[in-house]
């Protein structure tokens, strides 16, 4: 089993590759010809943070713009908001008396909430180049993108700045060999864009049971900010390969507000049930009529599904439903227990603890935290037991059927269907990217 590590965020996006393919009209060799000549040239910006560079003089003008002050005739100190730092601390640390700092935040006002300061926010000073060296701006980064920038001088102002953010195109094809994580950096394509198809694929594919061999291939939007990958957008359209099959996901909006992603037939990608309640490192223990329990060494009966999860790891219910119970219940610890349907009822036992606010009667959203991974009643260590049950009996999580939701409308039908029919033949162009690169060879 190949398990993909998708939930580690502390990366380094690697350079990706760029492609631009503009198919429209074109007969199949011309596209063949445009495909291979499409990689020539090909490149990207490596991410460079924490490293400080030189503004050079054409773009000076895009800094004035940015900042709304000219930068480059400053000198800049950088830092990181410390832990217990205060907005009034941090300006008297930077210079500023402690009178003029308690005015600067009044300055403030509905601007920025000088108590969102955030640990670990980067910030710049700048400074007069004077003898004086007077602190003249701070610029307060709120993430990647969006910033604040404080005058420090009377009279005082605060305004909020934004970098430029780059929309672009891009299309992703990989192969699994050890794990999508690590597959995914091999071909030069951000990891971003597998918390976008586990969310899209999550009625469809188990991604803790990814198998060497399986494929995707992606059509989707990616957003860059000073050459850095700060998201995947939208996901245009994309084909899982399975053991030969294909699972594609079309992205098509109704304008009704729900559902927009759909399978080839016209069929929700969103079902009934999630295909797991929480992102888990295994699973230790399956359903069994007869197993022998870890704790009094007695075969029994497992009704359920054990994920070895670290503790304090999110649960979350599978489907809509209902709390119907909320309690301790002795061996299976702390327990939830959710009511979908008339059909469908839920389990999730040894919770550290239950999310906050939760009662019984009270209505989940399929996704919603439930509770925590923990390890009290009859346990040997931290996991989940995940319980079905259908029309009152048990049954096996990991064969649950769930039906499609909603299907496409029909008024829709054909201009689905030119979808589909669009990207597909994208697909087929870039199939024979090899065949174009041997042709240009010949030439």
């Amino acid at each position: 089993m190949f398990v993909p590590d998708f939930f580690r965020l502390n990366f380094v996006l690697s350079e990706e590759q760029r492609l631009r393919m503009n198919m429209k009209n074109m007969t199949l060799a011309a596209v063949f010809i445009a495909a291979a000549l499409s990689f020539a040239g090909c490149g990207g910006g490596r991410s460079q943070e924490g490293v400080t560079e030189q503004v050079p003089s054409a773009e000076k003008a895009d800094s004035c713009l940015l900042f709304g002050f000219d930068p480059a005739q400053m000198t800049v100190r950088d830092g990181n908001v410390r832990s217990g730092e205060f907005f009034s601390t941090l300006l008297m640390k930077l210079g500023m008396s402690a009178g003029d700092a308690y005015l600067l935040s009044e300055a403030c006002d509905t601007v920025f909430d000088v108590r969102s300061l955030r640990v670990g926010n980067a910030y710049q000073a700048y400074y007069s180049p004077s003898s004086t060296g007077a602190l003249e701006y701070l610029v307060y980064w709120q993430d990647r993108v969006n910033g604040v920038v404080f005058k420090c001088t009377a009279p005082y102002s605060v305004w909020k700045v934004a970098r430029p953010v780059v929309t672009e195109h891009r299309y992703a094809d990989v192969t699994i060999s050890s794990s999508l994580w690590n597959d995914m950096l091999a071909a030069g394509v951000s990891p971003l864009l597998i918390l976008s198809l586990s969310d899209i694929y999550a009625w469809t594919v188990d991604f803790f049971g990814l198998q060497k061999g399986d494929r995707f291939r992606v059509f989707y939007d990616e957003k860059t900010c000073d050459g850095d990958v700060i998201a995947v957008d939208t996901v245009r359209y994309a084909v899982f390969t399975h053991q030969g099959e294909d699972f594609p996901a079309v992205m098509f909006d109704q304008g009704d507000g729900g559902n927009i992603y759909w399978n080839e037939k016209g069929e929700s990608m969103r079902k009934a049930f999630l295909k797991a309640p929480l992102q888990y490192s295994r699973i230790s223990s399956g359903f069994s009529s007869a197993r022998r329990h870890p704790v009094p060494r007695r075969v029994q009966p497992h009704t359920g599904v054990d994920y070895a999860a670290p503790a304090g790891t999110p649960v979350m219910t599978i489907g809509d439903g209902v709390v119907t119970s909320r309690r301790n219940e002795g061996a299976g610890g702390n327990v939830v227990r959710i009511r979908h349907n008339s059909v469908y009822s839920t389990a999730y036992l040894h919770l550290s603890r239950y999310a906050s606010g939760l009662k019984v009667g009270q209505r989940v959203r399929q996704g919603e935290v439930i509770g925590y991974v923990g390890s009290t009643g009859r346990s040997t260590g931290p996991h989940l037991d995940f319980r079905v049950w259908k029309n009152g009996s048990p049954i096996n999580p990991l064969k649950m059927e769930s039906p499609p939701a909603e299907p496409l409308k029909k008024e829709f039908s054909e201009d689905f269907e030119a979808v589909c029919l669009a990207y597909s033949h994208r697909l087929d162009s870039l199939e024979a990217l090899p065949v174009a690169k041997q042709l240009l060879e010949v030439l």
